[in-house]
């Protein structure tokens, strides 16, 4: 007899799969510097509601499994088009938005602290992928990430037992 992943679980495996990615984003953030920028940050939109929404569907029952999936089919879809254009901006495929800069400056408690941070602060441009691992930026990983996702959702709601 072999084993099937059931919806249920491939709901609990979209939300770790998608928290895992999400958390990787911000360990590049914060912990190695990588300072995101608009695109980077909006990219991030459908883990937010992918997570919990994942997680909501796996607790569902079985009728409404198969629907919370296909919305996470459609959630993650989104995602790859984000990622193939912010993509597609880095490599000068298409122009990106004119206000792509840095995420917002942290609070500041008074002017010589925000004169110090205003030194430190590097606008980071949507058109250049600040690290790349075989050929790809993390646009680019968002995208693949994000299309297994899609697909594991799909794949999931078509063919999985509840």
């Amino acid at each position: 007899m072999r084993s099937r992943l059931t919806m249920r679980q491939a709901a609990l495996a979209l939300a770790l799969a998608a928290a895992a990615a999400v958390g990787g984003a911000l360990v590049f953030q914060h912990v190695w510097g990588y300072q995101p920028c608009k695109l980077c940050l909006e990219q991030r939109y459908p883990y937010y509601l992918g997570i919990p929404l994942a997680l909501v569907t796996a607790l569902l029952p079985p009728p409404w499994i198969r629907i919370g999936l296909w919305c996470l089919a459609l959630v993650f879809l989104v995602s790859i088009g984000m990622g193939v254009y912010h993509a597609g901006v880095e490599w000068g495929f298409w122009l990106g938005p004119s206000d792509c800069g840095g995420g917002s400056a942290p609070g500041t408690g008074n002017v010589g602290d925000l004169l110090g941070q205003l030194s430190n602060i590097r606008v980071v441009s949507c058109t250049e992928a600040a690290w790349r691992f075989l050929g790809l930026s993390l646009a680019g990983w968002n995208a693949l990430i994000s299309g297994a996702l899609a697909a594991l959702a799909g794949f999931a709601a078509l063919r999985g037992r509840a």
